[in-house]
């Protein structure tokens, strides 16, 4: 039975549903790239699908558009696959349960996948419409947008006439965006030594973080539960004996971590849990209401023998981790309130020979992006660790001269009865990589409000999407 059924509009959520049937993680993305391409040969609407499942569908202009320079309508077909400590989901085979609750779609104790899952059912649903108005569209779905934006970097645009594009990945109602940050991944490993040792065993977990996009929310100083478990680990060693056996956390260098988890060996396990519960206390103080659910849990088990790291090497780690940049690096000197340069330690974990450190870098300013790779590269040389810069993608610099903008502005003020925010985005848009392709290409962002984007409380505002939907209506009837 259909879950989204009676809302509106009905076309929309229709496709949105169909979508979360199908497993579509990044890297996953064969599956729901076959529908698109089964969906446009239905409708002997042209269609080109590349070897990394990227898609392009053509559909000519209505009457009296026929003749009009063709819109582009942009969003990616996969999705951040996080979901509760608890739930047994499996994201390479089952499908997403969707629910409604107070105006909001939701997803049970998973990622919702309305980013960007809601731009391709509203793209869907244009290209399967009969009465509305609209010049030739090229509809670009890319793949593997969360992690290195994969799919844009080798999509070929020479297929694609048109100069003006709408990406709908963006998250904020009344938000038109003109711009958005840069980025990078780095990588970090150091080498551990490890020794056998016996003792009293502390299963430490950090949890119940609200976590979150590590671009556009990393304004919000949200707890990064990695960060938390460097302090907390520091606060220990500067107090008691401990030998560290292993650390996980986080899952994606692009998601503020929830989660993070390590085991400790210590001699007075009743002075462990007491800083730990300090610590705990000292934490709900300092973030108040913006961390409700902040928890940590502790169990203790003896063991006869158990693999640590050596004292140098564990120092080693626990100084970094507690001394490493996170969060907000530097504002925009010309956008104020913005955010121009941050990074985000997304994820850590430790195996026999080494520990792995995850971050992603961003900046809206090329030289402070160039800056902040640099420091990490320094703190890798310094500890004596290997490291690796990937997924570098550029900025989308704001274009003075538009003109799908003020048509979209004075369509958005129409709806909404206010002119909406311009502004650029503290997080990476492939409109960036696409200019850098066709530097012609004439673009502008917005989307249905999201909350929770990139957490298991990711949910979507249906009577945003129906504005939005009317919107994306209203700018391709002025595309004439």
């Amino acid at each position: 039975m259909s879950i989204l059924s009676g809302l509106e509009p009905r076309e929309v959520f229709q496709y949105f549903e169909e979508l979360s049937r199908i497993p579509r993680g990044t890297f996953n993305t064969k599956a729901v790239s076959d529908y698109c391409v089964k969906f446009a040969r239905e409708r002997d609407l042209e269609v080109i699908q590349d070897d990394l499942n990227n898609i392009i569908i053509k559909n000519p202009g209505t009457p009296g558009y026929a003749q009009s320079e063709p819109v582009i309508i942009q969003g990616h077909l996969d999705m951040v696959c996080e979901k509760t400590k608890d739930s047994k989901h499996d994201f390479t085979k089952d499908p997403l349960v969707l629910y409604v609750e107070d105006g909001f779609i939701k997803a049970r104790d998973t990622t919702l996948g309305a980013d960007d899952g809601i731009a391709v059912a509203i793209a869907l649903a244009l290209l399967d419409s009969k009465d509305i108005p609209h010049p030739p569209l090229e509809v670009l779905f890319t793949v593997d947008e969360e992690v290195a934006m994969d799919g844009a970097k080798e999509i070929d645009l020479s297929q694609l006439k048109g100069k003006m594009l709408i990406n709908l990945d963006s998250e904020d109602e009344n938000v038109v965006t003109v711009g958005c940050a840069g980025g990078a991944t780095f990588r970090m490993n150091l080498s551990i030594d490890r020794k056998p040792e016996a003792g009293t065993c502390l299963d430490v977990t950090i949890h119940g973080l609200r976590g979150g996009h590590s671009g556009t929310e990393i304004n919000k100083q949200r707890g990064n539960a990695n960060k938390l478990a460097g302090r907390l680990l520091n606060r220990l060693d500067q107090n008691i004996k401990i030998s560290l056996a292993d650390i996980q956390g986080g899952a994606k260098e692009n998601v503020i971590p929830s989660t993070c988890e390590f085991t400790v060996l210590v001699q007075d396990s009743i002075k462990a849990k007491k800083i730990i519960e300090d610590m705990f206390h000292t934490w709900r103080a300092e973030f108040g209401a913006d961390e409700p659910d902040l928890n940590i849990t502790v169990s203790q088990t003896e063991h006869s023998e158990i693999s640590v790291m050596s004292n140098s090497d564990m120092k080693k780690i626990i100084f970094f981790i507690n001394n490493c940049p996170n969060g907000v690096y530097g504002f925009s000197r010309a956008l104020k309130g913005l955010v121009e340069t941050s990074d985000n330690l997304g994820v850590i974990n430790s195996d026999e020979r080494k520990v792995s450190f995850v971050f992603l870098i961003r900046s809206s300013v090329s030289s402070k992006l160039d800056e902040m790779k640099e420091t990490f590269v320094s703190w890798a040389k310094f500890l004596g660790g290997t490291y690796g810069i990937s997924s570098e993608y550029p900025a989308w610099m704001y274009r003075e001269e538009s003109r799908i903008r003020p048509v979209t502005v004075e369509t958005f003020e129409e709806i909404y009865g206010e002119k909406p925010e311009v502004s650029t985005i503290h997080a990476g848009l492939e409109c960036g990589l696409l200019t850098g392709k066709k530097p012609e290409l004439d673009c502008v962002s917005f989307g249905p409000q999201m909350c929770g984007v990139h957490s298991v409380k990711e949910c979507l505002n249906i009577e945003s999407t129906a504005k939005t939907w009317t919107v994306i209506k209203e700018i391709l009837k002025k595309c004439k």
